[in-house]
């Protein structure tokens, strides 16, 4: 296991160094100078080449790319993305607390969304055809077919507006995680059940569960043996659902007043803050490595056979 567990550290090495050095070319996109990028963000009336080559200097952009990119990577492994060329601010200092309040609405909306999606797959899988499947099927689809910011709206409306029942921005108590949470439960649980749905229901098809039931064995302790089974394909999917649920909270953090990565990184486009922006999207991208990497691991560790083919 420590040997499948150092080569998929291997693996993720060099993806983690190419997503960091698109990240950092990110900045270079630009169709403007990016030291006049900096001047604008700043509010500077009157640009000049003085001021231009003036604030290259100052920020280390008259050095060659490598150099740049290279000085950057080493202050990313301490947290230090640079500075806002709005507020002149750490980025850290702004993104560190965003983060933390992103990641808490994600934890909280992920637990409900694991939850129900491996209840209802397990209970729809079990009973394909029946009320109970179709019913849940049906519903799941019109759900996940709303988009999410109507949806959210909606809700506002609805229990904020009309019924005066929970708030409608920030994070000042627990009600506030309410409607956030369930349009972003709402929207991905109906997707992940059915996904644990077909897995299940493919194992229902192999011939152990056959000969299992031949043998006498309790329809319980077969169904754990097919739940077992089917959870390569969940740990699979819960592992990468995390960090798009992570990047995907900008709709529903803007509607919900959510003082998170959603609400800072439109801010920072609009502004045109490039620092912020690469620290985003190198956060996101290393998130969507390390869960994919912990769950090949955990699904090693659930099935050995996976060690061998690796």
């Amino acid at each position: 296991m420590g040997g499948y567990i150092f080569k998929r550290i291997c693996v993720a090495l060099p993806l983690l160094i190419v997503i960091s050095f698109l990240t950092f070319v990110l900045n270079q996109l630009s169709p403007m100078d990016p030291a006049e990028v900096v001047l604008h963000a700043q509010g500077v009336p009157v640009i000049t080449d003085e001021l231009i080559a003036e604030t290259k200097a100052k920020l280390g952009m008259d050095r060659p790319f490598m150099i740049q990119y290279f000085d950057w990577l080493a202050s990313c492994f301490q947290l230090d993305f640079g500075s806002s060329y709005v507020t002149g601010k750490p980025v850290w200092s702004l993104l560190g607390p965003a983060l933390l309040n992103t990641f808490k609405l994600t934890l909280v909306s992920s637990i409900f969304i694991i939850f129900l999606s491996i209840v209802l797959g397990v209970a729809c899988a079990l009973r394909e055809g029946k009320w109970l499947d179709l019913s849940v099927r049906g519903i799941s689809f019109l759900l996940t077919s709303l988009p999410s910011y109507w949806l959210a709206a909606l809700m506002v409306w609805y229990f904020s507006v009309k019924l005066d029942l929970l708030p409608t921005s920030g994070m000042d108590s627990y009600s506030s995680y309410i409607l956030p949470v369930a349009v972003i439960v709402i929207g991905y649980a109906g997707i992940y059940f059915r996904m644990i749905r077909s897995s299940m229901l493919s194992n229902l098809n192999e011939d152990y569960v056959m000969y299992g039931r031949a043998c006498g064995l309790a329809e319980s302790t077969i169904t754990l043996h097919v739940l077992r089974n089917s959870m390569q394909v969940a740990v699979s999917v819960f592992g990468l659902a995390i960090p798009v649920i992570l990047g995907s909270t900008v709709v529903v953090e803007n509607i919900f007043a959510w003082p998170g990565l959603g609400t800072l990184t439109v801010t920072s486009i609009l502004g045109r803050d490039f620092p912020i922006i690469q620290a985003y999207v190198l956060v996101l991208a290393v998130a969507f490595v390390l869960f994919n990497t912990v769950s090949d691991i955990i699904n090693a560790a659930l099935n050995p056979q996976l060690r061998k083919e690796f």
